[in-house]
């Protein structure tokens, strides 16, 4: 008995949890590129600037993570944002600051500019 207790309070931890990162979401560059075109996504790299001319994706505009918090009114919170960097690592964090501006459906893309293929 005390067995299920100890199950039912981590299944209902991770769903707590799983919830506190709604709106965030984790795609492959796959799934990214599939968006292109779409006029209701907007895609930025969060690189700083002589990383995105060194090696860009030419759908993404440059917007550093640490320009992020002045620079996120040029965006729209309504539309769905697609955001890259590296590794992913400051592509979530950019996330976080974007949701704390309002943002709702944002996508981090997985294993960053590593990952692109």
């Amino acid at each position: 008995m005390e067995f299920l207790i100890v199950i039912a309070i981590v299944l209902i931890g991770s769903i707590l949890l799983k919830r506190s990162g709604k709106g965030v979401h984790t795609i492959s560059s796959e799934q990214a590129k599939s968006k292109f075109g779409n006029r209701d996504v907007q895609f930025i790299d969060v690189r700083t600037p002589m990383e995105y001319k060194g090696n860009k994706v030419k759908e993404f505009k440059n917007m550093p993570l640490d320009q992020l918090s002045k620079r996120g009114k040029e965006l729209d919170p309504k539309k769905e944002t697609v955001v890259l960097c590296q590794s992913g690592m400051r592509s979530a964090r950019a996330c976080k600051v974007l949701k704390k501006q309002g943002f709702t459906d944002l996508y981090n893309v997985r294993g960053g500019l590593n990952a692109w293929r």
